[in-house]
């Protein structure tokens, strides 16, 4: 039975990716059968199933898996006609010395290659998935589709999901590029001051409350409040993690010590810790100021795996 009929011109990666399909069904005991044939550079691929095994379950598993391989095809076409324009147009000031960057990002978010980690990275997916679903309708329409007349007529109606995946990582990149810009900032302040405390222990507990400490084990955190409201008269919603930074960039303290790294909810803080003050931090391992303050699960050994104590 003819589950799907592909026209196309010149040469494209559809026949073999059709094999690796093959490959793939055959695996779970489905066997498809891929007749190809040729009439001057137009290309004519059919893709068979036993009627006898044949349901709308396999079908759509087709469909998804052609769809997806058609994807590839129409990205490829985008980043060759359509990413830079769009890119250099929309975006025209980000540097040159930049683009590279901006590019390699954006071609991995429109392939799938990069890492879900978050948001963004969601959203991009969404956005694929949605390209996909497009195409899968048109196979859907009926059994046949045309390469090149999909592209001709039918991009214009996914360039608005490709232009948003673009925008979603330009907006990633440049969020990034101030916060690093930010960090340096405040990297190069801690390093030209003079420090006013030798360490800070920074104590994430079992229910992530935090407790800011000297090295003698007293309660700086007053201190810290104090220093930064003197700093911002008039301002309100000031969370903690605003300040612990303060109080450290303002202390410059030779060494900040994380107590309970594990039980830290805002992840960000850690980060930012990490990349401002750089080899002034140390991990703590267990203690008996974490003793104190009731950190005594999932402390993390040397390979930073999380143990139970």
């Amino acid at each position: 039975m003819l589950l799907l009929k592909i026209v196309y011109e010149g040469e494209l990666i559809v026949v073999e990716e059709l094999q690796q399909l093959k490959q793939y069904f055959k695996r779970k005991n489905i066997t498809l059968g891929i007749s190809e044939s040729i009439e001057g550079t137009t290309h004519f691929i059919k893709v068979l199933c036993d009627n006898e095994i044949y349901d709308d379950k396999i079908k759509n598993s087709v469909d998804l898996n052609v769809s997806k391989i058609l994807y590839k095809i129409i990205v490829d076409v985008f980043k060759q006609k359509e990413m830079y324009g769009f890119l250099t147009d929309t975006y025209f000031f980000l540097r040159s010395d930049e683009l590279p960057d901006v590019s390699e990002r954006i071609i991995n978010a429109l392939t799938g290659d990069e890492k879900i980690q978050d948001d963004a990275s969601i959203y991009c997916m969404n956005r694929r998935n949605n390209i996909i679903s497009k195409i899968k309708e048109c196979i859907e329409e009926n059994k046949e589709i045309n390469i090149s007349g999909f592209i001709t007529f039918r991009m214009k109606y996914l360039i608005e999901d490709f232009e948003a995946i673009v925008d979603k990582v330009v907006e990633k990149y440049l969020v990034e590029k101030e916060y690093n810009e930010f960090v340096k900032l405040l990297k190069y302040f801690v390093e030209v001051q003079e420090s006013k405390i030798d360490e800070v222990n920074i104590i994430a507990d079992n229910k992530g409350e935090y407790h800011i400490k000297d090295k003698d084990g007293k309660d700086i955190l007053a201190e810290f409040v104090e220093e930064l409201v003197d700093c911002k008269l008039g301002m309100v919603g000031i969370n903690i993690e605003d300040v612990i930074v303060s109080g450290l960039i303002t202390n410059a303290p030779k060494i900040v010590k994380i107590h309970g790294e594990q039980n830290f909810v805002n992840k960000e803080i850690l980060e930012t810790i990490k990349n401002v003050f750089a080899n002034r931090v140390v991990f703590c391992n267990n203690c008996f100021m974490c003793s104190q303050n009731n950190i005594c699960e999932g402390i993390r050994n040397k390979k930073n795996d999380i143990i139970k104590v």
